[in-house]
């Protein structure tokens, strides 16, 4: 890019200075390619509220970090290092005369932990900020609570190329916003006639963007961009395009975990001035002017982690990108001259995209904010949050903190927090190595955290033992013997080089000598009590029958590859898994003895006294159990249960069998019938519900001081339910039942007749020879005559012949076609012309009457 040229930020720069001269925040909506990233930072240097003091600009990635950091620098014509450098993981270059430092986020919360005023800044520029990742929601959080508690004249600057301003600028506490309209150059937005598969598959992806990167190659001229999802896609793409691609294209790969000197290749220029296509992953979203780009190929699909609170674990999916994400990919055609972006998907889809991607706060496993919070001192809800974190997500990651000594039991921060804080890792890893005391020991913990913190070294069939001893030893191979010996044992050795950066990065950060136990073979047992430590929630139990199939201190299900040499250890731990739909499954694991399991997690395991329904038995099994979790590692007998105990277990066990596993006699349906109509007829008198799911779900309050010595489900047939069900009945409602609700009514002929009542409310039913109801007049009533009887007047045979619950009209206008139908065919029951004045009988004639 040529710095003579203007840029669209520069129209915006005066405007951006002025602000922040008068106020402590400000947030800058700029699009992709409006030159923000250098060109902002370096036109505050000079600014007089700036005191001298240094700028902090955060970059989302540590590849966006360095380039953004060369290209202020070569803009000043020095070095990285003297006014511009950057701080990123394992690597700085800054010196006393810098002034901009570039930093990754988690750079800056650490800085903030150790030093909350900030005291050598006088600016924090929070670039692409649209990208939510959760270190930039927590770095944003507390600086803005150093700044409204220690620091007012701390200046926030909250960059963007596709977030709304607004939001922002509410948290900033009205902060002013500040745009700059167009890109660098115009691009022409080429859609596809045809979407690609959802969910993708990865072959399919990788077809179609070779496809469309072999089309631009022939229409178009400059370097190609290719957005896709991850290292699979890209290898399978590199693998298409460079078999179809004229001679002499360079097809050149970009992702995170790529060697410096191979991301640097990608950047730049090819020195032979060879045409290039670049596959990236969403690394190349970010503030990066890849030289010589001017056509763009997206997928339309990245990768995004999805935390799973149910089971503590994290799943990567593929997931279409967001219309914001798109803006972003496209603009990076448009950098440094006139482009094209081809999308591999059609303009309707384009509009359904949702318009951002979900903040990684909604779906992160928390714990390393959990811990961050606990260090700073503040409670979640007391900072200020784009998105806040989920109540229960943080409460679960307190727990594992607590799990591993780094939170005490108020969820304040112990010393082993502190610890583990300090040391930059997840707090698991962090606790792998704040455990190994011993220098062999911690030499293994470093290279354990480093293997489990990158991607697997181990490619192809290596790749499909998920023992992570086999890992170690490659690691321990390369370093020792190096790259011909890492591939014998099937490893990448550019990830080989990867991790053992990382770990003599933390050798260093511990202050242990350089790996000198390489040539030692792996302690197996000290290497399962490391991770053990680390994941006391992922120990596993073999479950019968089967080889490979296990279950976790948490709870969840985990399966092994069936023919993994580590399948059939009765215990593992499971350090690498997904959450997986029923079952997750296991990527990387480790043997566990059952020694090292006690030795390690002895504090974990709990001794209880319990009592619980056990289904296979159909009774209560009082024990007394240790447990690592949900793992029953021991159970005797508990020879004097609490009697509470049992019953509750009881009332457990009869609300798994059903309420109907309970002795229902006809008397006990009965009275619930009457109770319940009750309750319906007279809803102000205080009936109680005795409905089945009521008595379900409250077994302990009206059946448990019934059940003593009644342990097993035959125990139950001993119950006098309908005596229990009537002592809920409350006084004086209990002597009222039976005249408010009879069990059986007196009817003219002098017989007592059961009424059949419904639990629905519906009206009672009596069931009566039309003889024996010769006299009266009016229906009978009762719920103190609010509820007329509904009666089934029967033939001679029994069977009904109305039912009505009107009684004087059936005399009036039914009862003579009746009697003109039934007489003949029952002659010898009385059949009178008048039925008011006939005697009701039961009985029939005698013969010869």
């Amino acid at each position: 890019m040529d710095p003579s040229k203007p840029l669209p930020i520069d129209a915006v720069l005066p405007e951006i200075a002025a602000r922040l001269a008068e106020r402590n925040a400000l947030v800058l909506q700029a699009p992709p390619g409006a030159g923000k990233t250098t060109g902002v930072p370096l036109a505050l240097l000079a600014a007089p509220w700036l005191a001298g003091r240094k700028i902090l600009m955060l970059e989302p990635r540590r590849l966006a970090a360095r380039a953004a950091a060369a290209r202020m620098s070569t803009l000043l014509g020095e070095r990285v290092g003297q006014t511009v450098g950057y701080r990123v993981r394992f690597e700085a270059r800054v010196s006393r005369a810098t002034r901009i430092e570039v930093l990754t986020e988690g750079i800056l919360t650490r800085r903030l932990q150790s030093d909350p005023l900030l005291e050598d800044a006088g600016l924090v520029i929070f670039d692409e900020f649209h990208e939510r990742s959760l270190h930039a929601d927590l770095a944003l959080a507390l600086t803005r609570d150093a700044q409204l508690g220690l620091r007012e004249d701390l200046r926030i600057l909250v960059m963007s190329a596709t977030l709304a301003g607004e939001p922002v600028a509410r948290l900033l506490g009205d902060a002013p916003i500040v745009t700059s309209h167009g890109r660098a150059f115009p691009v022409e937005l080429c859609h596809a006639a045809r979407d690609l598969e959802a969910p993708p598959r990865p072959a399919a992806i990788a077809a179609e963007t070779a496809r469309a990167v072999l089309r631009a190659l022939a229409e178009e001229r400059g370097d190609v961009l290719a957005f896709l999802p991850g290292g699979g896609e890209i290898r399978r793409a590199q693998a298409l395009i460079a078999a179809g691609a004229p001679p002499g294209t360079q097809v050149l790969p970009l992702y995170g975990d790529l060697p410096q000197a191979e991301q640097a290749r990608a950047l730049e220029p090819d020195p032979e001035g060879r045409r290039k296509v670049v596959l990236a992953t969403t690394i190349a979203e970010t503030s990066l002017t890849i030289e010589g780009i001017r056509v763009v190929i997206d997928a339309g699909f990245a990768r995004a982690p999805r935390f799973d609170p149910r089971s503590g674990l994290t799943r990567m999916e593929t997931v279409r990108i967001s219309q914001a994400s798109s803006e972003q990919r496209a603009g990076r055609a448009g950098r440094l001259e006139a482009g094209v972006c081809y999308r591999l998907w059609t303009e309707g889809l384009q509009r359904s995209l949702r318009p951002h991607a979900a903040p990684e706060i909604v779906d992160a496993d928390l714990a390393p904010l959990a811990l961050e919070l606990a260090q700073w001192g503040a409670p979640a809800e007391t900072l200020a949050w784009l998105d806040p974190p989920n109540p229960g997500a943080l409460a679960q990651a307190q727990a594992l903190l607590r799990a591993l000594d780094a939170l005490d039991a108020d969820g304040r921060i112990a010393a082993v927090g502190r610890e583990l804080a300090a040391l930059g890792l997840h707090p698991r890893l962090g606790h792998l190595l704040a455990r190994a005391r011993t220098p062999g020991l911690a030499g293994l913990a470093c290279d354990l955290a480093a293997l489990l913190e990158q991607r697997d070294l181990l490619r192809g069939d290596a790749a499909r033992s998920a023992d992570v001893q086999l890992r170690v030893e490659a690691l321990r191979a390369f370093r020792r013997l190096g790259h011909d010996a890492a591939r014998s044992l099937g490893a990448d050795p550019n990830a080989c080089a990867r991790v053992a950066q990382a770990a003599q990065a933390l050798r260093q950060r511990i202050a242990l000598p350089d790996a000198g136990d390489d040539a030692e073979p792996v302690d197996s047992d000290a290497l399962a009590r490391l991770l053990a430590a680390a994941y006391p929630d992922r120990v596993a139990r073999r479950r019968s029958p089967g080889r490979d199939r296990y279950q976790l201190a948490n709870g969840r299900g985990a399966r092994l590859r069936e023919d993994d040499p580590l399948a059939g250890c009765d215990w593992l731990v499971a350090c690498a898994l997904d959450a997986g739909e029923s079952e997750g499954r296991v990527f990387l694991a480790a043997g566990l003895p059952a020694a090292a399991l006690e030795a390690e997690l002895g504090a974990h395991i709990e001794e209880t006294a319990t009592a619980r329904w056990d289904e296979r038995e159909q009774a209560v099994l009082a024990r007394r159990e240790r447990r690592l979790g949900a793992l029953l590692l021991e159970a005797k007998p508990l020879p004097r249960p609490d009697p509470a105990a049992l019953r509750r277990a009881a009332c457990e066990g009869i609300r798994r069998l059903g309420i109907e596993a309970l002795p229902w006699s006809p008397e006990a349906r009965a009275l619930q019938a009457r109770v319940l109509s009750l309750r319906a007829w007279l809803p102000d008198a205080g009936w109680p519900d005795l409905s089945d799911a009521r008595l379900a779900a409250t077994l302990e309050d009206w059946l448990a001081p019934w059940l003593d010595g009644a342990t097993r489900r035959e125990h139950f047939a001993r119950l006098e339910l309908a005596a229990i069900l009537k002592a809920q009945l409350p006084w004086p409602l209990a002597s009222r039942l039976d005249t408010l609700a009879p069990t059986h009514l007196a009817v003219p002929s002098g017989s007592r007749l059961r009424l059949d009542y419904a639990a629905d409310g519906q009206a009672p039913v009596l069931a009566v020879k039309l003889q024996e109801m010769f006299g009266l007049a009016d229906t009978p009533r009762i719920a103190e005559g609010r509820v007329p009887v509904t009666l089934h007047l029967l033939s001679p045979a029994q069977r009904p012949i109305q039912v009505t619950q009107d009684l004087r009209g059936f005399w009036d206008r039914t009862y003579a076609e009746v009697k003109k139908e039934l007489k003949g065919r029952y002659p010898r029951h009385p059949w009178p012309d008048d039925p008011w004045t006939a005697a009701a009988t039961r009985r029939t004639k005698p013969r010869g009457t």
